[in-house]
């Protein structure tokens, strides 16, 4: 008996999942399969709502030419007169293939009208999100480091009402400030010409990239000021400092790393309100890009431009979601590290 317990007891231990000794892959996999079944509910849904929209989509492709022999053709045409199932399958494969139809407002191909967009809109989303990350985490990181002064006072009132103000209020601002009433030296329009793209004329980003900008710094910076505040509270930078470390090495080296992992999902979470906020700010700087274009397809009707735009971002959702995911755990090593 004594010699089954021992040998129970010297038994080695069971091998680690690969989960376990994999972390990263294994969030990129579960992840994305969440990504993909999220994709498909979400064509299902746009679909299956713009199916339903009232009125005749033949009819809004016709206009006052509109008759029955020529409505009919056009179903024939666009396939309205095939079951749900039978359409919806012929999107997803157009969509799956590059090939997702022809807008219903010029009969054009819908990625030839989108992708120039697209082009645009990335542009505006990438160029905001990098300069207010970078704004909010070095605001927030100085905040808590002057915890209780004036300038810690000030930048948390300032950022409190700023996030009280919504994309339009903030746009139309520096359109008064900066292109019509008090100065005049920036564009009050960002009207791109066609067959060029947003970055031939820089000046033409200036305001919609500072409206962004000055929407989503506020968030990352109270996010990052909590969890360098935090962190530089913790019992690890206590032991650092009493150990004699410099000051800037237990700011940059111990407070800082652990600080950012909690500001990563913040700044993934205000990369997504880009791409919800471009509409707004794109309609009002009149920016060629994406949200104009989906602004544009609404009031024609124009099914199949809506449905391949709303896709677009529910792709850039999950994309944005898995990049933060795996960002975050690489900035935690103790839940990086395989087992």
């Amino acid at each position: 008996m004594e010699q089954a317990v021992d040998t129970v007891r010297e038994a080695p231990p069971s091998e680690p999942r690969w989960a376990e000794r994999h972390p990263i892959a294994a969030l990129f996999a579960r992840r994305g399969a969440i990504g993909l079944v999220t994709l498909f509910v979400v064509s299902l849904v746009v679909f299956l709502a713009t199916e339903v929209l009232p009125g005749n989509a033949a009819y809004a492709v016709l206009g006052h030419t509109a008759t029955p022999a020529r409505i009919k053709a056009i179903e024939d045409q666009l396939h309205l007169n095939r079951s749900i199932f039978d359409q919806y399958w012929s999107w997803i494969s157009g969509v799956l293939t590059g090939n997702p139809g022809r807008s219903f407002a010029n009969s054009q191909s819908v990625w030839s009208l989108v992708a120039p967009r697209l082009v645009n809109s990335a542009v505006l989303v990438a160029i905001s999100g990098a300069i207010g990350t970078v704004l909010g985490l070095v605001l927030g990181a100085f905040a808590a480091l002057r915890k209780d002064t004036w300038f810690d006072h000030l930048t948390s009132v300032v950022a409190l009402a700023v996030t009280a103000l919504p994309e339009f209020v903030v746009a139309i601002a520096l359109i008064i400030v900066f292109s019509t009433v008090l100065l005049h030296l920036l564009p009050a329009v960002s009207l791109i010409p066609p067959g060029s793209y947003a970055w031939s004329r820089p000046e033409l980003l200036v305001l919609p990239v500072a409206t962004l900008v000055i929407v989503i710094v506020p968030y990352i910076m109270r996010m990052m000021r909590a969890a360098m505040i935090e962190a530089l509270e913790s019992d690890y930078v206590e032991m650092a400092r009493l150990e004699g470390l410099r000051p800037w090495r237990v700011t940059f080296v111990h407070a800082l790393p652990n600080a950012i992992a909690p500001a990563i999902q913040v700044v993934g979470l205000n990369f997504l309100y880009l791409a919800g906020g471009i509409v707004i700010v794109e309609d009002v700087f009149n920016f060629p890009g994406i949200g104009q274009g989906l602004v544009n397809a609404v009031s024609d009707r124009d099914i199949p431009t809506i449905q391949l735009i709303v896709v677009i971002l529910a792709a850039f959702y999950v994309f944005v979601n898995i990049v933060t995911d795996v960002v975050a755990l690489l900035a935690s090593p103790r839940r990086r590290l395989g087992r």
